[in-house]
């Protein structure tokens, strides 16, 4: 995203934080908006023309609002109308980040909601998990990530996935992701992990031992992480017994490998 996209994203998303927080209904109106503003990007993808007047810098900021408040007009909440004509008041650099930008505020306003029911950090674990069984199954990332195929179709076939095992936003976050795929399907949900757990001012340690680990190992590695990178890490783990033992802990770009499969490649290196 561009500078002037940064900024006018950076000042909706401190506008968006401060109407949710002093709402009397922070979990309602933060699960609407999300899924509203979802409905209007969406709605945008099928109009170049329209995300190009909205964008037009040689348009005065009401000549754009007017014409996004005409279009919304008894299909949104009042709320998520306020937070469109804010978004298309700013000066954005193209139309990919304004479209970017309303995704971005889409996710926050479910991301806030689902803080306001204590739920934040279960909606991370539940992206990790699901990027690992999309992960596991290829075919079905195969079918997440064909463009062949529509946006409702792709979030139809997860949808079926998911029913009855993750919370709502975890659902409307991962849908909104595979109607329109940025890169892997695994990866995107990925950095859907990585957003929730940076709303919280910490980062992802994603770890794959050969045995469970317990919540008091958790906490302990998580401890012993954040002495190592001086910053809050949050860990999820998973199990693969191809480790032998140990484990291999990715945090960013960058990878610790403390387990005996790859203690024996380093060995069969350094024998050859």
């Amino acid at each position: 995203m561009h500078a002037a996209s940064r900024e006018a994203l950076e000042r909706l998303n401190a506008s968006l934080d401060q109407g949710l927080s002093e709402s009397a209904n922070t979990v309602e109106i933060g699960a609407t908006n999300g899924s509203e503003l979802f409905e209007v990007v969406d709605t945008l993808d099928t109009d170049r023309s329209l995300r190009v007047a909205l964008v037009d810098a040689a348009a005065a900021p009401e000549q754009r609002v007017s014409l996004i408040k005409g279009l919304l007009a008894g299909k949104v909440s009042a709320s998520t109308e306020e937070i469109v004509s804010a978004a298309v008041s700013q000066n954005w650099s193209d139309t990919r980040d304004f479209r970017n930008g309303l995704i971005a505020l889409g996710r926050r306003a479910l991301l806030r909601s689902a803080e306001a029911q204590g739920q934040l950090e279960r909606v991370e674990e539940e992206l990790f998990q699901l990027a690992r069984i999309v992960e596991r199954e290829p075919q079905l990332e195969m079918l997440l990530a064909d463009k062949a195929v529509s946006a409702d179709a792709r979030r139809d076939l997860l949808a079926k996935v998911l029913y009855g095992k993750v919370t709502s936003v975890t659902e409307a976050l991962a849908l909104q992701a595979v109607g329109r795929v940025q890169k892997r399907p695994v990866e995107d949900l990925d950095a859907l992990c990585d957003e929730v757990a940076a709303l919280s001012g910490r980062e992802v340690a994603r770890v794959r031992s050969a045995a469970p680990l317990g919540e008091q190992q958790q906490s302990l590695l998580a401890d012993k992480l954040e002495k190592i990178y001086g910053r809050k890490i949050a860990v999820h783990s998973e199990v693969d017994s191809s480790l032998l033992g140990g484990a291999v802990i990715r945090v960013g770009d960058e990878v610790i490998d403390g387990s005996t499969a790859g203690k024996l490649r380093k060995l069969r290196r350094s024998l050859a």
